[in-house]
């Protein structure tokens, strides 16, 4: 699971992250004069609206205070303002969030991989942290390098999306890139060659103890069931005698990678997900099964993030009783949506249908009466819809509206103040790139950092004048140690090898190991089911 810092992190960018992936997108996206046939509203009333709004934007921009913007009118006010009234989720792309869109659903780009972000004190770029094995990451540029060049032009005042725009080109293009590093006397700079960069969903895949497999899936995108796949067979999918499924901050993707992912682990031919709407006839989406994938136990992490697809993923599991759901209450998203490719390099994603968990069931949370912000931050109602109960193959009641309830309830224990502060200041990224700014970033395999690293830590907050007391020290102390080990696997191996040990340190995953006999009661039940009634036939 990601560090405490990055989940903040999370909670702040997932709106705009699920604008571009947080979706469910259907199959057939197609341009839009292949539309089905609207609804039958006179065409009466349809000119006299269009003949209104004409005249109202004809009276704004020959009167308006300021010159006015048709793209800022239309693409920025009008086109998403009709769109909010409809649902949460239909959406306008103008021509630079469609491309990034496309991209997200590829699963690729091109540059030199890296994740920036704005320094907080500063708001200057800087790395994040390098992917492993990107132009980047082979270079030596590390987190906390603040970018000041790109290209011989001075990124001081641009935002981190045009600075991200400037590293990006054509593969094997080069690029250079000056940055200033604590500890070093003078910028460094770096000539690198742009490469293609994977942005895989499938971002963990190992073993956190024997026999037992984690494997964690980021979005739904054009390459999930075959990273899926792909995993599982590397690990040697006949040893594995449980897997742990983290879909957590998952926020959705492709409606027919969902299915996939789910069918593999389904017997072939029962129902993942079914959906209709008012121009479309009901459609049930079948399971291809797998030669392995329905012989060992699972169990399924969620969280009020997880969305759209990987509530399809989750809800086929668990209404078919292949999976025991861990975690907290699903976003609750059971609409999806078609794109429309429009002019000028456009798009539009239109809520056309519905979807149904295999028992029946409508997980779309309610959004009647309720502001955008407060659909996706606000506080949520857990209470089910007492009018949608339906029934798991062995029998087990499950409920629709509000998201995918799991099975068994999970809350991440709350952090102490002393926690929260230090998570808020950036304290364990900062003292990184301070600790490695006069060391040799390489650390031996298994390392944890001893008393001398945390006495150092110590004295580091002290000089950056953050409060504590040495109780909350001495409270804290393990958390503490696990958190520096964690941050600092980035600089000394790589971020993939840093999620690792966020996966290993992690109390749900734990909980996860344990909760495995459920899930595998489950499977033994349900083929025991399965048996009974093949021989019945």
């Amino acid at each position: 699971m990601s560090s405490q810092r990055r989940s903040l992190l999370f909670v702040v960018l997932f709106l705009a992250v699920s604008a571009l992936v947080g979706g469910l997108f259907g199959p057939g996206a197609r341009p839009v004069s292949a539309a089905p046939q609207r609804a039958a509203a006179s065409d009466e009333d349809v000119k006299a609206s269009i003949d209104s709004f004409t005249k109202v934007y004809d009276i704004v921009e020959q009167n308006y205070a300021d010159k006015l913007s048709a793209d800022k009118a239309i693409y920025k006010g009008a086109i998403p303002g009709m769109l909010r009234t409809l649902d949460p989720h239909s959406n306008f792309f103008d021509p630079k969030d469609f491309a990034g869109l496309r991209e997200e659903q590829h699963g690729k780009y091109y540059g030199i991989g890296m994740m920036i972000g704005a320094q907080p004190r500063t708001g200057k770029t800087m790395v994040i942290h390098p992917f492993g094995g990107s132009p980047a990451y082979k270079a030596g540029i590390r987190p906390g390098d603040i970018l000041i060049e790109v290209n011989d032009k001075r990124v001081d005042n641009l935002t981190t999306t045009e600075v991200a725009d400037m590293l990006r080109g054509p593969k094997g293009t080069r690029v250079q890139v000056i940055i200033t590093r604590e500890g070093a006397a003078k910028p460094l700079t770096f000539n690198l060659v742009r490469d293609e960069i994977p942005r895989n969903s499938v971002d963990t895949a190992f073993w956190v103890k024997p026999g037992i497999a984690y494997m964690r899936i980021q979005s739904f995108t054009e390459t999930t069931s075959k990273e899926v796949d792909d995993n599982v067979k590397a690990l040697g999918e006949t040893n594995i005698k449980g897997l742990i499924l983290d879909l957590r901050e998952n926020p959705g993707g492709l409606l027919q990678e969902g299915v996939a992912v789910a069918g593999r682990w389904l017997d072939r031919g029962q129902v993942v997900v079914s959906h209709k709407g008012r121009a479309y006839s009901e459609k049930p989406y079948l399971a291809h099964g797998s030669q392995f994938g329905e012989s060992y136990p699972i169990v399924v992490l969620v969280d009020r993030y997880s969305a759209s697809a990987a509530e399809i993923v989750a809800g086929a599991l668990q209404d078919h009783d292949r999976a025991w759901i861990l975690g907290d209450t699903t976003f609750g998203k059971g609409l999806v949506q078609t794109v429309y490719p429009l002019s000028d390099n456009t798009g539009l994603a239109l809520t056309t249908q519905h979807y149904y968990t295999p028992s029946g069931r409508l997980i779309q949370r309610d959004y009647s009466n309720i502001s955008f912000l407060d659909y996706y931050y606000g506080k949520r109602s857990e209470v089910s819809n007492p009018m949608d109960v339906k029934q798991t193959d062995l029998g087990r009641v499950v409920y629709g509206g509000g998201g995918i309830t799991p099975d068994e309830k999970y809350e991440t224990p709350k952090l102490d103040a002393f926690e929260i502060g230090l998570v808020r200041k950036n304290a364990f990224f900062n003292f990184s790139a301070y600790y490695f700014s006069t060391r040799d970033t390489k650390l031996g395999q298994g390392w944890i950092p001893d008393e001398t690293v945390l006495n150092e830590f110590h004295d580091y907050l002290m000089k950056e004048g953050i409060q504590f007391t040495e109780a909350d020290w001495t409270q804290d102390h393990s958390w503490l140690r696990d958190q520096l080990r964690s941050e600092m696997y980035i600089t000394a191996f790589s971020y993939e090898e840093h999620q690792k040990i966020e996966v290993m340190q992690d109390a749900e995953v734990e909980k996860a190991i344990e909760a495995m006999p459920k899930a595998k009661d489950l499977l033994a039940r349900s083929k025991l089911r399965f048996e009974k009634q093949r021989a019945s036939r």
